[in-house]
């Protein structure tokens, strides 16, 4: 099976070439075609001829989506639709990786695949306008929302958290949002698994349990040898950024499981990237 990967070289995608060695893949990134161009993205998926086209490329800076609406949109929205219907013209699968800020964070269940989207931000609302785009031009389509991404290929919250610590007597991070923290090389296990399984509709991933940002600060700390710098919680109002945020964005693993595919507690995820990260470092 030949897989084209577009976003290769980001955190995902750079974990997913990693993790998936039993079929063809074709990394691409950028510099092989621009999202927003549809000429481009024709002329590299009818040079490659893929079986899935798997999209984890596009804009993420959350607050810088909320700066430059136009660039959000365009890459996350229009680059989609370019995607869905190159892959359409070539009778190719898609699966597109999607987020939990599509919801508005007003619940108190995990979300279900089938709740109805709401996003409060510029990059959820992006994001579900490329879930839209996807529906509305192809047939043949996955997609995978998942939720605070880590991972040693690229900037995180671990590393944020780490580098401050090095740094600062006391951390001050935000108590009131909730949601489930996604290892990437669990994420690409995942997303290679359903695909071998030929898995349709959304479907929601992240690694079991969930955490405030806060609790996330406090368990890297504690699992790197930094458990003597004080953290302090504060609310999202107080943190002033640029987007707003959901407040509670855990998504239910229900989707996942009906495909018999689990992923571990991120806590023991966290230990897997502390490992990767100092092998890294070192």
């Amino acid at each position: 099976m030949r897989v084209l990967v577009l976003g290769a070289r980001g955190m995902l995608g750079t974990d997913l070439l990693s993790e998936w060695q039993s079929d063809e893949l074709i990394p691409a990134g950028s510099a092989e075609a621009d999202l927003r161009d549809s000429s481009q993205v024709n002329t590299l998926v009818k040079s490659v001829l893929p079986d899935w086209i798997v999209l984890a490329a596009a804009y993420t800076d959350v607050d810088g989506c909320e700066k430059n609406p136009e660039l959000a949109f365009a890459v996350n929205a229009t680059g989609a639709k370019n995607v869905a219907l190159a892959a359409r013209d070539c009778n190719a699968r898609v699966f597109f990786v999607s987020t939990d800020y599509v919801f508005d964070g007003n619940g108190t269940r995990p979300y279900d695949a089938t709740d109805p989207v709401k996003p409060i931000n510029t990059y959820g609302a992006s994001k579900a306008a490329g879930e839209q785009a996807i529906q509305e031009n192809h047939s043949n389509w996955c997609i995978g929302r998942t939720s605070w991404l880590f991972g040693v290929h690229g900037p995180s919250f671990p590393e944020k958290i780490l580098n401050a610590a090095k740094t600062r007597p006391e951390l001050s991070v935000v108590n009131d949002q909730t949601g489930s923290p996604t290892f990437t090389r669990d994420l690409a296990r995942a997303i290679r698994d359903l695909v071998l399984k030929d898995a349709r509709g959304i479907i929601h991933i992240t690694n079991e349990g969930t955490c405030t940002w806060f609790d996330f600060a406090r368990e890297i700390l504690a699992r790197s040898g930094h458990g003597s710098v004080p953290v302090r919680p504060i609310s999202t109002d107080q943190s002033a950024r640029p987007a707003r945020r959901p407040n509670y964005s855990v998504l239910s693993p229900a989707s996942l499981h009906a495909y018999g595919v689990r992923t571990r507690p991120w806590q023991s995820a966290l230990d897997s990237f502390l490992l990767e990260k100092r092998a890294q470092d070192n």
